[in-house]
């Protein structure tokens, strides 16, 4: 029998996503019909994209450091550079102060939103323009209560950002609207209280998002090496109370998961679909400075796909996934609709298949081909270009009503 706190782990967003996909297979689900036939011509539009846009380069991760590179610019190594930091550990604390806010406050914009980056002359939307806006917001020490040391975050900055703070930081005006913005400055006041009192992950000496590198480096094992899955356990139990207005059972914030009618068990998780989208997003995210500090991380297909709008749309947009009804596209969800909820959990399921069919095509392995790389290459970015082929905006194929913490 499942727990509830079984529910706080990739395994449990893998295997149920894949027990929805199989309904939606045999043709139980009530939202959406799943047509597998069309699954080859994805997993072929992907390496097409991946081929576009690397080339026959290595591809990078799918992580919030590569919105930091929007325009091929080394932003981060620059600022290291620049601030002579040379200790792995405060590189380390460094890099996860930025890359955990920076998550935070990686919702969808909206399609109007757009930052013009004084420095390069260069004008960034969507998630680019959000992960340049924070880096430079983390640049100018605005997450910092310390003056002599701006390149960080800290739990007594955080606990008081405003929405306004933000908004400044954003560029956001009535001519350059963001939605979400009050959810987003609410979860940094979260994340800053969560630090205060959790010294265990976070520091005593100086409490600070970046603490948890030590944190996830005190996990490693005898060969010194920390296993991804586990680094998402440690962000859920880190960061589950700061989401707002989710899920409590027993006691325990499930965060971003969802009920579905059809995810019948016969114990306390009946009925909930986990996804843990923007946890295992920073999860990813926290992996490549272990790396870059010569820490060797297993395990990476242990996570999952990301059950965000590009990576749905793209199953949706090329026919693998399709609404039950058709005015699905001309009315607003919310995350908590099963509609939703059915789309994500599919999304999840089908990039599993994708990328095996991909790495088939390709004669690669998961040890080649991590889903991390499958997804940058890859079905985001392929899920991008498909909406730019459909829609004028490039927006996503379903209109989603966003708190700034969940797509």
């Amino acid at each position: 029998m499942a727990s509830i706190p079984s529910l706080l782990s990739a395994s449990a967003v893998r295997e149920r996503a894949n027990r929805l996909l199989d309904l939606g297979i045999a043709g139980e689900l009530d939202h959406f019909t799943v047509d597998l036939d069309r699954l080859p011509a994805v997993a072929d539009y992907v390496i097409e994209t991946m081929r576009e846009n690397y080339g026959d380069r290595d591809i990078p991760f799918h992580a919030r450091w590569r919105h930091f590179e929007a325009g091929q610019i080394d932003r981060f190594g620059g600022l290291v550079d620049a601030a002579g930091i040379t200790d792995p550990f405060v590189f380390g604390r460094a890099a996860y102060d930025l890359a955990i806010v920076s998550v935070l406050l990686d919702a969808g914009a909206g399609p109007d939103w757009r930052y013009h980056e004084a420095m390069t002359g260069e004008t960034f939307s969507r998630s680019e323009g959000l992960g340049v806006a924070s880096f430079a917001m983390f640049a100018s020490g605005l997450f910092s209560q310390d003056p002599a040391d701006p390149l960080r975050a800290d739990a007594a900055a955080l606990a008081v950002l405003e929405a306004s703070d933000l908004a400044e930081g954003f560029q956001v005006s009535p001519e350059n609207p963001m939605v979400g913005l009050e959810g987003r400055a609410k979860l940094l006041n979260a994340l800053g209280r969560v630090v205060a009192d959790r010294a265990d992950l976070f520091g005593s000496d100086e409490a600070r998002p970046g603490g948890l590198f030590d944190a996830v480096l005190a996990t490693a094992d005898e060969d010194g090496r920390v296993s991804a899955p586990t680094i998402l356990e440690l962000v859920l139990e880190a960061f589950g109370p700061i989401w707002p207005s989710r899920l409590l059972r027993e006691g325990v914030a499930l965060g971003d998961t969802w009920e579905h009618r059809k995810l019948v068990t016969d114990d306390a998780t009946s009925g909930l679909m986990p996804f843990h989208k923007l946890s295992q997003w920073l999860t990813y995210s926290l992996i490549e400075p272990l790396l870059w500090t010569g820490v060797e991380v297993v395990d990476l297909d242990g996570l999952t796909g990301l059950p965000e709008y590009r990576n749905g749309g793209l199953f949706l947009d090329l026919g693998v996934l399709v609404p039950r009804d058709p005015a699905a596209f001309s009315r607003r969800w919310k995350a908590e609709d099963e509609f939703i909820v059915e789309w994500r959990a599919l999304t999840v399921a089908l990039l599993d298949r994708t990328a095996a069919l991909i790495r088939e095509t390709l004669g690669s392995d998961a040890e080649t081909l991590p889903l991390a790389k499958v997804l940058e290459g890859g079905t985001w970015a392929a899920g991008r270009r498909i909406a730019r082929a459909k829609r004028a905006d490039g927006g996503p194929p379903l209109m989603i009503e966003s708190d700034g913490t969940v797509f």
